[in-house]
């Protein structure tokens, strides 16, 4: 499927720091906020990765190596953007672990708590690092979450209960962040079309003897369009409450499914 190029400018003259830059979502929301006319900030544990998504931006960016589990690294990161830009208007928050995919009754408590450090408490790590400089500027925070928080299938305990933890703590800071005019919203995709998903569905064609194509049907038949969304589509929305065409909103979370689920 081909996907329509964003309207350019509507992040003109901004500062976007990218948390979580990996080689699907996190490369499309880089690439499709420098699109619309930002400098991007590229933020990862991985520099190599960085560097990869970076040379594909057409525009100023910003390589630097973070683990927002570590409070020196964060706060070395948001140190970097001030010194190169002077301060930052958008933070886009999409640090991804893989869930245990267990019971939460067989789920490992160490991995329930490494999965909510990075989740939730290094995404608010990066955002009370950024407050300071996204209230000078009346700035927007974005957080990825997951259509996780919309079903309760089983295996996902563990990581439901993070992205809700998330999800809770996106609507309070919303509040307390308002007065001092930033808006705090997140976007919820569904499956992403990406090569993660595609090497993912030919693993089950593998084991039910069926084909990838057929694997992809049946999932994409649960969903209003019959289709699964791609990175860019995502990003998309990204890059729409990041902009001031939602200047207004604010708390919200944006479902970006192709209508799977309905909130």
């Amino acid at each position: 499927m081909t996907v329509t190029t964003p309207a350019t400018g509507l992040l003109a003259g901004k500062v976007v720091v990218v948390s979580g830059v990996g080689p699907g979502l996190g490369r499309s929301i880089c690439l499709r906020a420098a699109a619309a006319g930002a400098t991007v900030v590229l933020a990862a544990r991985t520099e190599s990765r960085l560097k990869e998504v970076a040379a594909e931006i057409d525009g100023p960016s910003l390589v630097v190596p973070t683990d927002i589990t570590d409070e020196d690294a964060v706060t070395s990161l948001a140190g970097a953007v001030t010194d190169e830009f002077g301060g930052v208007d958008v933070l886009v928050n999409n640090a991804f672990a893989l869930p245990s995919m267990k019971p939460l009754s067989r789920t490992d408590f160490d991995q329930i708590t490494a999965s909510l450090d990075l989740t939730v408490l290094g995404t608010l790590r990066v955002i009370k690092a950024f407050t300071g400089s996204l209230a000078k500027r009346s700035g927007a925070v974005v957080n990825i979450n997951s259509m996780v928080i919309r079903h309760s299938e089983p295996r996902y305990g563990s990581y439901k209960l993070a992205k809700s933890a998330m999800l809770a703590m996106s609507q309070t800071l919303a509040t307390e962040l308002g007065e001092k005019g930033i808006r705090v919203n997140s976007v919820a995709p569904g499956y992403i079309w990406d090569d993660q998903l595609k090497w993912y569905f030919g693993e089950i064609a593998t084991k039910y003897g069926i084909t990838p194509e057929q694997v992809y049907e049946q999932t994409a038949a649960k969903s209003d369009l019959k289709r699964l969304p791609e990175p860019d589509e995502i990003a998309d929305a990204v890059v729409f409450l990041a902009s001031p065409m939602a200047a207004a909103i604010t708390g919200h979370t944006l479902d970006v499914n192709c209508g799977e689920y309905h909130d």
